[in-house]
């Protein structure tokens, strides 16, 4: 479905537009883990997010005719930031469709970016049905947020790129939502490795690609109730799900609680603002769900988008 050549088709794509973020180690990680960290810090990607790799990776192959037309899009936030800035970059029209309980410093950045957003109740209504309706209805060309070859291939250039700063990995933690991140760097990550072992770590309130995995088939779980709200899908994509069934080794489960101890760790000891989805691989190594030790481990610190009151209201129990 994506091979490695389309992931550096992608790199290509992105090269000068997309920020090469940082790999972070800290002492104090590889002590508490007994491995050798490297986290891939996204959170310094465009729009706060490794989103915009794969948004802008699309946008930017439409026809010059249609991207003219502009483009639809449905997120929690992550996804519609990237598709907003992606399509202020290239003179394209934006409309997302987001959840009306989607954080107010994501929903405020989009209409910030320039998009108009349209919202919906995440819990009554389904995003997909209403993305595709707004996308026919005015004539835009649907952008969504993993369920497309040059959308995963995009975001697999997160793992193209730490393969290059961190080489002889000998696993890679992934955050799991829709499953289009894990798929593009799985991908990279197997060509480029063969015998890595690659790790997607879901809440457990958002199981759906770890039951789907150990079903055979996608599996549809209730709309998760979990602060990690980029990862509150019901059931994996079905293009990624293809890919990760192939290619992912296992997906692990955080708790809450233990994205909140992440998100504080990574803010006290790496200098590190991380959302709660953005914190969720890193969850997973320090709560010893993943225990790798002697290892050189890469971990994907997939976002940064959370507000200042939103951060100290998730964290002040824990750092009472």
């Amino acid at each position: 479905m994506i091979g490695i050549d389309d992931i550096r088709s992608a790199a290509a794509a992105l090269d000068g537009v997309a920020h090469r973020t940082p790999v972070l180690s800290s002492r104090t990680l590889d002590a508490a883990t007994g491995a050798t960290v490297f986290c891939k810090a996204e959170c310094y990607q465009r729009g706060g997010a490794f989103k915009f790799r794969g948004a802008y990776s699309m946008i930017s192959r439409l026809p010059s005719l249609e991207r003219a037309r502009g483009v639809a899009a449905y997120s929690s936030g992550n996804h519609a930031q990237a598709v907003a800035i992606a399509a202020a970059m290239l003179d394209a029209p934006a409309v997302i469709v987001m959840p009306e309980d989607a954080p107010a410093a994501k929903l405020d950045a989009t209409r910030g970016y320039g998009a108009e957003v349209v919202t919906y109740d995440r819990y009554s209504q389904d995003r997909d049905q209403l993305g595709r309706e707004l996308a026919e209805s005015r004539g835009l060309t649907l952008v969504p947020p993993y369920e497309h070859p040059l959308v995963m291939s995009g975001q697999g250039t997160a793992a193209l790129e730490l393969l290059e700063q961190a080489p002889g990995l000998d696993a890679l933690l992934v955050p799991v939502g829709g499953g289009g991140l894990m798929a593009g760097c799985a991908t990279a990550a197997k060509a480029l490795a063969p015998d890595i072992e690659v790790i997607g770590v879901e809440p457990e309130q958002g199981d759906d690609t770890r039951r789907s995995l150990a079903a055979g088939e996608r599996v549809r779980v209730p709309v998760p109730r979990t602060i990690a709200d980029g990862q509150q899908v019901e059931t994996p994509g079905e293009l990624t799900f293809e890919v990760n069934r192939r290619l992912a080794d296992s997906v692990e489960l955080v708790s809450d609680g233990e994205i909140i101890d992440a998100m504080l760790f990574a803010f006290d000891r790496m200098k590190v603002v991380l959302e709660p989805s953005g914190a969720c691989a890193l969850a997973a190594l320090l709560a010893g769900r993943v225990h790798r030790p002697g290892r050189r481990v890469g971990v994907v610190l997939s976002g940064g988008n959370v507000g200042a009151a939103r951060f100290a209201e998730l964290t002040a129990a824990a750092s009472a």
